[in-house]
């Protein structure tokens, strides 16, 4: 059997994984010269604001100007977005990983909370005895109860389980595995469902050489296994004859395939697939899927406090004027010379606050959250700014290809057309993000082998 993955991403390459080592030909096709898609790590001097503007990214704020970075950061190594992997060795990501006998090193911690006071952990010992049994209540109920909570929002959750520490756990964590403010908008069943899931492994997790080794890793088990890459080759359309997907057209050159896997965020698909071969309610329905957005920001440091290196920070700004009312965000300092993503005895502490595609795209929101970023990296490091050599603010609408709400559901990885199949971080799997996209591969090598 015959493959063609569009896209390089880590739900591409995971699902080429999976194919090639079942004996599957595989082609992957990648239009850009760099791996990895919206989850790549580069060097900034490497186009970095043009592949920000081809990833539906852009960049509002610089210290000093960009191409005076360019300098500064010659041996810095930054992700698109902000990535840190949930759940270690629990999640999809490096349980596949392992699967394929790729051994990768990754440095893990738990997560703070940022506060009138900083916590680490966030959960002390007294907490998780106060809180565990409804928290295991809430984590292990029956299937079927899960699936009615799918339509319960997050929002009512707390009004029936909301007490003490517990309050604050299911305002935050519920944010971040949706990349959503709005709890009136999120499912408490998909969290719950989420994060049983990652039960025991560390919070996050991030890679050692930035998050491009993952890409790299798979990309070398591909081709080791008879699979071939092609960076620099853009897919001009899927053909689609009858209902069933045949192949796909590059340049004017066609090339015939058993199955297609389209990697891409799904909103995306009728760029290069005729909409008319689809169902019209399917068309209808992947247009107005929203994407979820952001505010990533990396600041440069020339000296960090030994307490804070590998660790995670969250934090939530209350009754601020975004949608839901409150932001959540997160502050993370694993990105160091040890982790090999930056020069020796330099650090860069890589932050995000959430918002919406829309909000991400007004400029003046996207300064306000960079000033709620800067005003919690603030209480970690009162002197921040005197050890700083430079930042960058990028806001970002097309983070996670599909965001996780009650209104607005995850497609399947099967499609309409026959042999046409979907991965990546858009389509119902387990986790967000960088899991997502790996678990997405799982979904359609159940369908396949």
């Amino acid at each position: 059997m015959k493959a063609c993955v569009i896209g390089a991403g880590v739900g591409g390459l995971a699902t080429a994984s999976l194919l090639v080592k079942n004996g599957w030909s595989v082609d992957v096709y990648e239009k850009e010269e760099l791996l990895g898609g919206r989850a790549l790590s580069c060097k900034i001097q490497e186009g970095y604001e043009n592949l920000l503007k081809k990833f539906e990214m852009k960049i509002v704020a610089t210290s000093p100007d960009l191409q005076q970075i360019y300098d500064l950061a010659a041996d810095y190594k930054v992700d698109l977005g902000f990535h840190l992997i949930g759940g270690g060795k629990k999640g999809a990501c490096v349980r596949l990983l392992r699967q394929f006998g790729i051994e990768l090193n990754f440095v893990g911690s738990r997560l703070g909370f940022i506060g009138d006071k900083i916590d680490y952990p966030i959960l002390k010992a007294k907490d998780k005895f106060a809180i565990l049994p409804r928290i295991l209540q809430l984590l292990f109920t029956r299937k079927s109860k899960i699936e009615e909570m799918k339509k319960i929002s997050m929002e009512e959750m707390i009004k029936k389980y909301g007490r003490g520490k517990l309050k604050l756990i299911l305002e935050l964590f519920p944010r971040l595995i949706t990349t959503v403010n709005d709890l009136s908008r999120i499912s408490a069943g998909e969290t719950f469902f989420a994060q049983r899931e990652l039960l025991g492994g560390d919070p996050v997790v991030y890679p050692y050489g930035g998050l491009n080794s993952i890409a790299e890793a798979m990309a070398e088990y591909i081709e080791k296994n008879g699979g071939r890459i092609y960076l620099g080759q853009k897919v001009n359309k899927i053909i689609i004859e009858d209902g069933v997907a045949k192949g796909i057209k590059i340049k004017r050159k066609e090339k015939e395939y058993d199955v297609i896997i389209f990697t891409l965020p799904i909103q995306h698909i009728f760029t290069i697939a005729d909409e008319k071969e689809f169902p019209e309610e399917w068309v209808e329905y992947v247009k107005n899927l929203k994407p979820t957005g952001s505010l990533i920001s990396y600041h440069a440091l020339n000296k960090l406090n030994k307490n804070l290196l590998n660790k995670s920070f969250v934090f939530i700004e209350r009754n601020v004027d975004f949608e839901g009312n409150d932001v959540v965000g997160m502050i993370d300092f694993k990105m160091s010379h040890e982790s090999s993503v930056t020069p020796r005895g330099k650090y860069l502490v890589q932050s995000y606050a959430i918002c919406t595609p829309e909000e991400a795209k007004k400029r003046k929101k996207a300064m306000e959250l960079k000033k709620i970023i800067e005003k919690n990296l603030e209480k970690l490091i009162p002197d921040y700014e005197k050890h700083m050599e430079w930042n960058i603010h990028a806001a970002i609408w097309h983070l996670d290809g599909v965001a996780k709400t009650i209104d607005n559901e995850k497609p399947d990885v099967v499609t309409p057309i026959k042999n046409l199949y979907i991965a990546g971080d858009c389509v119902a799997s387990k986790g967000v993000g960088v899991n997502c996209a790996a678990d997405s591969a799982n979904l359609i090598a159940e369908r396949l082998i």
